[in-house]
């Protein structure tokens, strides 16, 4: 090794292609790595989903889903798979071993299903895919005084336009149901006309078609055959033919019932600010970079509201503030420091040996950003985490080796040879402390989990900065401070230094050294000193004095507040209570706002009520002043004071205040058995002793109930008419629930036509 340093230091054209290289390169590398909010990591999550309309969760549990589970039982690669059934639907997730290609259990998983054969009747094909990884990039709110259908007109041209632009693919939109042709069949006019539903389903479904009768080829040209006859409004339909009669009578569509185009059933719906609005959610994917994308669609949402009067597009939420803040925190810091770095060196050495030792930053942080784009590491918060924690190590054994050169020179040797031996002189320590700390962080690696995920990002941006800080400080720093004119031999100190190596001798002879000397001489009380820290240490931890958490509470800028009633319930009842928890959180933000900012600035900016996916489900987003102008005002305050507003809703199931982190939440607890009845009395009884505790809250679980039903049993009259439980159903089904004659693309959207009678 020491032939390594003694060339670098005679040769320092070597030194120096080394350290523009780095920093050529990792400045192309730094430019070409891509922000994310979260580092990126590829899909182990496989999604099986299954509808069943009108189904009750017992009968999803039992007809689709234990059939399901009991196929992916013994599965090569599956680490776990959970299910969720509800109300027409069933949802199950495959959790993918890590190790294992997904692609290749997705298949798997596939060929399980498929080989079920006793699905029920009535029940839509499963749709099986991989879970994509997708970050939240931005979510923009369009609201104004127009019609839900108008803003739905004005959110779809806005999401055209977002997907014609470069490196955007994911753009969803929200606060609308779908859109259905409802044709409600009138009895007395069907009775008239010798009509069934079933006969008119028929009807609409066989007229209402595009279908292509293959090509005649002539002698010239060739001619396509083509019927077009498929109508995507509601008045297309009214003159479909729905029967004749022998004597050449014509009954069609209007005839016998009543066509309109209107909403679903489901009570999907948003509201900005107590204004109806229509949400545009962005995303990005593994391969796009979401400045960028964020950047794209606010220089678009600027220019929309220009030209735009009767609506407004609003930015809800932004998922680049807190990565941009981090980026920011993370140059001022490495400012700062280099600057210290600089400025105390250079009061007891040098100022060119200061610069010197300080270019370590850059000169590692290069190197990191080319090792990091090899490895498809992204600008994401946790590797700007793990390079704001390393700021404060790259230049440690810089200062130590350029200290240590420095004091041989003092000592008489010649540059270069105080180079060289105040390098090897301290570089086993050097090396020893650097690496011991590498392989500390190498530990993240080997964490399984997404916590694993996450951190294995910290874990690569810390080792490799240390890396080549360790290569700065051995091999390019003794060269330039070998040959710079920090060891000049006509150097004397100006009285700015003189002073400081006063106070520094002074220090050293009368505070250190006595202090050492006494530690040296009373070993034993002095380790005693320390162990009994120690043991107060431990003993303030276990007795809960200083706390501890899985991850620390970093103050966000939102607030989500989550509201489930009982299944079942109307959604103007929902939605009472959702305004009302949005009016309580008016009132705190009116006493917030006077008593932090004497109501200079509001506490609360914007709240965005969302109501669905059902009738009984909604939540809040409450977006809050920044972080930078809130000051004092904290997170925890904001939430404790709309809770303390709000009350109890007695009759809501689920209530909770704020939102889990990536890592999951803070108390989870899974309980697993054969009898229904032994485990929601479980569940309730841990519920119980959970809400005794002072620490927790919105102690809520996932097993609602589900909706009531009205039994239907056959008499014995019945059976005798020849009747039987399946065309009882199905006569009342098409009753309450009709029937689905097609389904439409109109346009982006997809349009169920329903028949009810």
């Amino acid at each position: 090794m020491r032939g390594i340093v003694q060339y670098f230091i005679k040769y320092p054209v070597a030194a120096n292609l080394i350290m523009f290289g780095l920093l050529i390169l990792g400045y192309f590398g730094a430019l070409n790595m891509k922000t994310t909010f979260f580092p990126e990591t590829p899909s182990r999550i496989i999604s099986i989903q299954t509808i069943y309309p009108g189904a009750a969760p017992e009968e999803v549990e039992e007809g689709i889903v234990s059939k399901v589970e009991d196929n992916l039982k013994g599965l090569t690669g599956v680490e776990r798979y959970t299910s969720v059934s509800s109300e027409n639907s069933g949802n199950i997730t495959v959790e993918v071993l890590k190790g294992y290609d997904t692609d290749l259990v997705l298949q798997d998983v596939k060929n399980a299903v498929d080989r079920i054969n006793s699905f029920p009747v009535g029940m839509e094909p499963p749709v099986i895919y991989k879970r994509e990884n997708l970050g939240f990039a931005i979510s923009v709110a369009l609201s104004g005084d127009v019609s839900l259908a108008a803003l739905k007109r004005y959110a779809r041209e806005i999401e055209d336009d977002l997907l014609a632009m470069d490196g955007l693919s994911k753009v969803e939109l929200s606060g609308f149901p779908e859109e259905e042709i409802e044709i409600t069949f009138r009895e007395r006019d069907l009775r008239a006309f010798g009509l069934t539903l079933q006969e008119a389903s028929t009807a609409v479904r066989g007229s209402n078609v595009d279908i292509t009768g293959g090509t005649i080829k002539g002698k010239k040209e060739e001619l396509l055959v083509r019927a077009q006859g498929k109508e995507y409004y509601a008045d297309g339909l009214r003159d479909i033919v729905v029967k004749t009669t022998p004597e050449g009578g014509i009954v069609r569509l209007h005839q016998v019932a009543d066509i309109r185009d209107r909403w679903a059933d489901t009570p999907n719906r948003s509201y900005l600010n107590g204004e109806p609005s229509v949400l545009i959610n962005v995303q990005n994917t593994l391969e796009e970079d979401m400045l960028s994308i964020n950047a794209k669609v606010k220089e678009y949402i600027e220019d929309f509201n220009v030209s735009n009067s009767e609506v407004q597009a609003t930015i809800s939420r932004d998922g680049s503030t807190v990565l941009v803040q981090r980026r920011e925190l993370l140059a001022k810091n490495g400012i700062i420091g280099f600057l210290i770095v600089l400025a105390f060196l250079a009061m007891f050495l040098h100022w060119r040996l200061a610069f010197w030792v300080a270019l370590a930053i850059p000169i590692s942080f290069a190197g990191m950003f080319i090792c990091a784009n090899l490895l498809g590491i992204t600008i994401n918060v946790i590797s700007l985490f793990g390079m704001i924690i390393v700021i404060g190590i790259l230049v440690d054994d810089g200062i130590v080796i350029g200290e240590n050169i420095y004091q041989q020179y003092e000592d008489g040797k010649p540059p270069i040879q105080a180079a060289i031996d105040g390098t090897m002189q301290v570089l086993p320590a050097v090396f020893a402390a650097i690496v011991t700390t590498m392989i500390a962080f190498g530990s993240f690696l080997f964490i399984d989990g997404r916590l694993g995920d996450f951190f294995s990002e910290m874990a690569i941006v810390v080792i490799f900065s240390l890396l080549f800080s360790l290569i700065e400080g051995v091999l390019i720093l003794p060269t330039h401070v070998a040959h710079s004119k920090a060891l000049s031999h006509d150097r004397t100190p100006n009285p700015l230094q003189a002073w400081f190596d006063r106070r520094m001798n002074f220090l050293r002879d009368h505070v250190y050294a006595p202090a050492l000397r006494f530690s040296m001489q009373n070993m034993w009380l002095v380790s005693s000193i320390f162990v009994g820290f120690f043991m107060i240490t431990i003993g303030g931890m276990s007795g809960g004095i200083i706390k501890s958490t899985f991850f620390p509470t970093i103050e966000r800028d939102d607030v989500n507040i989550t509201l489930q009633m009982p299944a079942g319930t109307q959604d103007d009842i929902t939605l009472n209570w959702l305004e009302f928890i949005e009016k309580s959180a008016w009132e705190a933000n009116e006493e917030l706002s006077e008593e932090y900012f004497n109501n200079e600035m509001q506490a609360i900016e914007r709240i965005e009520v969302t109501l669905g996916p059902s009738t009984y489900q909604g939540s809040l987003s409450i977006a809050l002043l920044d972080g930078e102008n809130r000051g004092e005002l904290a997170l925890r305050e904001v939430i404790n004071r709309i809770r303390t507003k709000v009350g109890q809703i007695p009759a809501a199931e689920v209530l909770s205040y704020g939102a889990q982190s990536a890592f999951g939440k803070p108390v989870s607890i899974s309980l697993v058995g054969e009898n229904y009845e032994e485990l929601k009395a479980a569940t309730d009884e841990v519920k119980a002793e959970m809400q005794q505790l002072v620490e927790l809250a919105d102690v809520v679980d996932n097993n609602q109930e589900g909706l009531r039903e009205v039994n239907i049993t056959l008499k014995e009259k019945a059976r005798f008419l020849g009747l039987d439980i399946q065309d009882i159903v199905g006569q009342v089904r098409q009753g309450f629930f009709g029937a689905e004659a097609q389904r439409l693309q109109r346009g982006s959207a997809r349009v169920a036509t329903l028949q009810r009678r």
